[in-house]
């Protein structure tokens, strides 16, 4: 399928080819912060398969992160409200992201040029969950065949791995519930298919002290205060 016109305009969409004309994508796998590693059975997002988030959009950029400063491109879809100033926090080369806000009624269509044009993309979780899980399926062979990663904020029928966001607790204020927030301490735990069929979690703190993400040390003995949300 051809990139749709109104897409062409898009600073950065490019068909498969010209981004990696000379990579094989199979076997391959896109760069995650050394402190998400342990999510994936390769160590990093592997290409071809589609990725669930639920519970953190903040980790979802995160996830973009190492890959766009290692060269990767990544559009970003139906999330109007994204905050750029936190995606670039946390590490995103806001030169290889595209976004497309709002796709309007062609959704699949809009999402099928993007999984053609980028090694990552995101869907919102109102467009995620508004997909029926056949076309869900035939959206998940596409991204097999380019040899992109979708990731959606949200759940998605058939995802290949689903992360889960629980345990949210900030940093920095006392047990009487005074001082400055420093950074918010989450457990994030995986589980798919195959090879990810055992679930994995790591406890990152994001945004960190610095605003990137990081692994999160052990919480007993800490002054940690947990907030809902």
């Amino acid at each position: 399928m051809a990139i749709p016109e109104a897409l062409t305009s898009i600073p950065g969409v490019r068909t498969a080819s010209e981004l990696n004309p000379d990579v094989t994508h199979s076997g391959e796998s896109l760069p995650v912060a050394p402190a998400l590693a342990g999510l994936f059975p390769a160590g990093g997002l592997r290409r071809g398969t589609t990725v669930s988030v639920t519970g953190s959009t903040s980790l979802v950029l995160a996830l973009l992160a190492e890959a766009t400063k290692a060269g990767s491109w990544a559009a970003v879809t139906g999330l109007p409200d994204l905050g750029l100033a936190a995606a670039a926090e946390l590490g995103v080369d806001l030169d290889r992201i595209a976004l497309v806000p709002r796709p309007g009624a062609e959704v699949v269509a809009v999402l099928s040029a993007l999984v053609d044009g980028f090694d990552l993309v995101v869907l919102g979780p109102v467009l995620a969950r508004g997909v029926r899980p056949q076309v869900a399926r035939r959206l998940a062979g596409r991204v097999r065949n380019r040899g992109a990663v979708l990731l959606t904020v949200g759940s998605w029928p058939g995802a290949e791995l689903e992360i889960r966001v629980t345990g949210r607790r900030w940093r920095g204020a006392g047990l009487d519930g005074y001082g400055h927030l420093q950074a918010r301490e989450i457990v994030a735990t995986s589980q798919g298919r195959g090879a990810a069929v055992r679930p994995q979690a790591v406890v990152v703190q994001l945004p960190g002290l610095g605003g990137a993400v990081v692994a999160g040390e052990p919480r007993s003995g800490r002054r940690l205060v947990e907030v809902a949300g």
